[in-house]
């Protein structure tokens, strides 16, 4: 009975009764076939554009390395064709050269290592249509898929490529709370970066009820003129959250100025007076209304 060989490294199996004192021979060139096939590193030079990466039965070929390094000086993206296209095989590859290699081994899917690049892929041996996989695509963290592309990646390990997509409220953004990893929308942000923001609208000259609304959740700066009379000035709270301020500032030296404060229309405290005074009115906010008002006079 002649010798077979294993069905993806090519080791040969001697048939019964045959290579009489021969056996050492053939023994140590399968152990070197193994040997290779679990641990070998090997040197794979391309050129051109294509290459056959072969394991032929009972030899020592360049198919049967554990690890292939790529070397040579490639015109383009080199396709590595897996020969034959019925073994499985298994591949830790290093492309150290400047072009990518496309790995292939039938009509299946391809797996592209770029240049300078390491990967881990498997062929599955299904003949004309065989596929090649990479092991690295579907990587997970305690159960969790990692999703993210390389260009993602590399944005986190200090990318410094921006780009200008305009933000939008329900977008995220990578935050570090208290040593975790997590993703917070932009409106969250926007809310807590707000409650220190400040805007200083146009000096208003007041006369009769003046309603002044942040346009955002913004704190303010007023100035105000009271030309005659006594006057009310009504600060919107609507936009408005817990921590920001308001600030009155009463540049006119005669006259009062009322200040006050409502929610959707309704009136719903009686703030203080400045009187015929420059002046300033300082209120905090404390979610609902003005907890704090002090008046600084000049």
């Amino acid at each position: 009975m002649a010798s077979t060989y294993t069905a993806n490294s090519g080791i040969e199996k001697i048939g019964a009764g045959e290579q009489a004192g021969a056996w050492g021979t053939t023994t140590n060139n399968n152990l070197d076939i193994l040997d290779r096939a679990v641990n070998g590193v090997g040197a794979i030079t391309l050129s051109g554009t294509t290459h056959t990466l072969t394991t032929s039965d009972g030899t020592l070929s360049d198919g049967g390395y554990k690890v292939l390094v790529l070397g040579g000086s490639p015109s383009g993206t080199n396709t590595v064709t897996i020969s034959p296209n019925d073994q499985d095989k298994m591949y830790f590859v290093h492309n150290a050269t400047n072009q990518t290699a496309t790995f292939t081994q039938g009509s299946g899917a391809n797996v592209s290592i770029p240049a300078g690049a390491k990967g881990t892929i498997y062929a599955d041996g299904a003949g004309s249509g065989a596929a090649v996989v990479d092991l690295n695509d579907s990587l997970a963290f305690g159960g969790t898929k990692l999703t993210s592309t390389a260009t993602e990646l590399n944005l986190m390990d200090g990318g410094t490529s921006a780009g200008t997509t305009a933000v939008a409220a329900g977008d995220g953004i990578v935050t570090n709370d208290g040593g975790t990893m997590r993703q917070t929308t932009a409106a969250t942000f926007s809310t807590y970066f707000n409650a220190n923001a400040f805007s200083a609208p146009t000096a208003l000259s007041l006369s009769g009820t003046t309603t002044l609304t942040p346009s955002a959740a913004q704190s303010i700066y007023q100035r105000v003129t009271v030309a005659s009379g006594s006057q009310t000035l009504r600060v919107a709270i609507t936009n408005l959250i817990a921590g920001q301020y308001v600030i009155i500032d009463k540049t006119s030296s005669a006259n009062s100025l009322t200040i006050d404060w409502n929610n959707n229309s309704a009136v719903t405290s009686q703030g203080i007076t400045l009187g015929s005074s420059v002046e300033f009115a300082i209120g905090l906010f404390n979610g609902s209304s003005f907890s704090f008002v002090e008046t600084v006079k000049f």
